[in-house]
C-alpha cells in the first residue's frame, strides 16, 4: 500500500500533465481516483499490524486534507476489515492546495494569463498549449513576449521581412532572448514563422599538428563551415577532438595529426566532414565529468566512432586529487542519476557512475587541462599500437 507521499507523487504528475489544460478548460483531470495500491491477501494475513497502522494513517491525512477514500472489505484472518483502496482528489484546486509548493502561485498565474490571452488574442485556438509555452516566464519576460507578438500582428508582413533576431528593432529583445521565446510569439500570433533568417551554419575550427606542414611555414590554424567545398591542408591519420579550445591549439606536434576544438558541438557536426570522419584514428579527449561523458556518447550516437583518451578508471585515480566539484559555471556538482548512454564501453561507464554516485567521496570533475600536454601527446602516439 502506498503512502500519502506516494500519493501526493501521483497528484503532481498528473497536474504537471494536465494544469494548462485544465485552466483552458479543454479537459477535466479532476475529481480522479488514485489508487493506493492493493495488497495480497497472503501479505494482509502475514504483516496486518503494519497495514493496520498506515490504514489509521490514512485515515488521519484524508480527514485533515479534506479527501474522501474509498474502502473495500477485505477478509483478514477470519475477520473483515475495510481496507482503502483509492483516494479521490475532487477538483484542481484541491489537487495543488495537497501538492502545494510552486503551485498555488502556478495556477493563479495560469489563470490572470488565461484571462489576458482571452482578452488580447481572440484569435488564439488553443489557450491550453500557449498557457504552457509561457508558464515559466518572468514577468518581464511575459509582457516583453506580449509586445512582440502585438507587434508582428500589427503589421503581419514584418513575419516576411528576413531580418535576423538581433536585428528586430524592439527594446529589451536581443537575439538569444528571440531565439529562446521563438515558440511563445508563434503561439499567441497564430503565425507559422517569424521570417527569421536562420542562424549561421555550424562550422569547427582546428589546428595543423604536423611538424613538416607546420616546418613549411603553412598556416596552423583553420576552419570549416559546414556545406562548404573544403578540404584540409592534408588528410589527417589522426584527429583529436578536444573539449577545450586551448588544449587543441596548443596540442604538440604529431605526424600527420589535427587537433579539433570540441567546443560543445556535436558528432553530427564533425561527422559532417568527410575529410574528418575518415581519418584512420578519431580520438576523444573531454573533461572527466558526467558532461564529458554525455558528450563523448552523443558522438557515437552521431556515428563518429570516436575513441577516448584519458577518461577511463586509472586516469581518474591519477588526477582526481586536482579535480574540482564545481561546474563551468562554478555551480556545484551533485550526485544525480546516471542515464543510459549506451555507447560507453563498460570502463567509461564506471567513471561515469562514480562521478555521480551519492557516496563518491571524491571530486566530480576534473578539467582536462589538469592533465599535461605532454601525456596527452603520449597517449596519443601509443594508441596507434593498441
Amino acid at each position: 500500500m502506498k503512502t500519502p507521499a506516494q500519493v501526493i507523487a501521483d497528484i503532481e504528475r498528473r497536474l504537471t500533465n494536465n494544469w494548462h489544460l485544465d485552466v483552458a478548460g479543454s479537459k477535466d483531470s479532476f475529481p480522479h481516483s488514485f489508487p493506493l495500491g492493493r495488497p495480497t491477501k497472503a501479505d494482509l494475513n502475514a504483516n496486518f499490524t503494519a497495514f493496520y497502522d498506515r490504514i489509521v494513517e490514512w485515515q488521519d491525512w484524508a480527514q485533515a486534507t479534506e479527501t474522501a477514500l474509498t474502502f473495500e472489505n477485505r477478509s483478514v484472518k477470519g475477520t473483515i476489515q475495510p481496507v482503502p483502496t483509492h483516494l479521490t482528489v475532487d477538483s484542481i484546486d484541491h489537487a495543488v492546495e495537497m501538492v502545494a509548493g510552486e503551485w498555488p502561485d502556478r495556477l493563479r498565474r495560469g489563470r490572470t494569463r488565461l484571462a489576458t490571452l482571452r482578452r488580447c488574442y481572440p484569435h488564439l485556438a488553443d489557450h491550453g498549449r500557449a498557457l504552457r509555452l509561457l508558464d515559466r516566464y518572468s514577468p518581464v519576460d511575459y509582457d516583453l513576449t506580449l509586445t512582440v507578438a502585438d507587434w508582428y500582428l500589427e503589421d503581419p508582413t514584418r513575419a516576411t521581412a528576413g531580418v535576423t533576431p538581433r536585428q528586430v528593432p524592439l527594446p529589451g529583445v536581443h537575439a538569444k532572448w528571440l531565439q529562446i521565446r521563438t515558440a511563445g510569439v508563434l503561439a499567441l500570433t497564430g503565425l507559422d514563422t517569424l521570417g527569421l533568417l536562420p542562424r549561421h551554419p555550424a562550422r569547427i575550427h582546428f589546428t595543423y599538428l604536423d611538424p613538416d606542414h607546420r616546418g613549411a611555414g603553412r598556416r596552423w590554424h583553420d576552419s570549416a563551415t559546414v556545406g562548404d567545398s573544403f578540404e584540409p591542408a592534408y588528410q589527417p591519420t589522426v584527429v583529436v577532438i578536444s573539449e577545450n579550445k586551448d588544449t587543441a591549439i596548443h596540442f604538440p606536434p604529431l605526424a600527420g595529426g589535427i587537433a579539433v576544438e570540441g567546443d560543445g558541438f556535436g558528432g553530427r557536426t564533425a561527422a559532417a566532414f568527410p575529410w574528418l570522419a575518415r581519418a584512420r584514428r578519431l580520438l576523444y579527449w573531454g573533461d572527466i565529468d558526467a558532461h564529458g561523458y554525455e558528450i563523448l556518447n552523443g558522438y557515437r550516437a552521431d556515428g563518429l566512432p570516436v575513441a577516448s583518451i584519458l577518461m577511463g578508471p586509472a586516469t581518474y585515480k591519477a588526477y582526481e586529487p586536482y579535480g574540482t566539484n564545481m561546474d563551468k559555471n562554478n555551480v556545484p556538482l551533485r550526485p544525480g542519476t546516471a542515464k543510459s548512454l549506451p555507447h560507453l564501453t563498460d570502463a567509461e561507464r564506471a567513471v561515469y557512475e562514480t562521478l555521480l554516485d551519492l557516496v563518491n567521496s571524491g571530486h566530480r570533475r576534473i578539467e582536462q587541462e589538469r592533465i599535461p600536454l605532454n601525456v596527452a601527446h603520449a597517449t596519443v602516439i601509443a594508441s596507434e599500437h593498441a
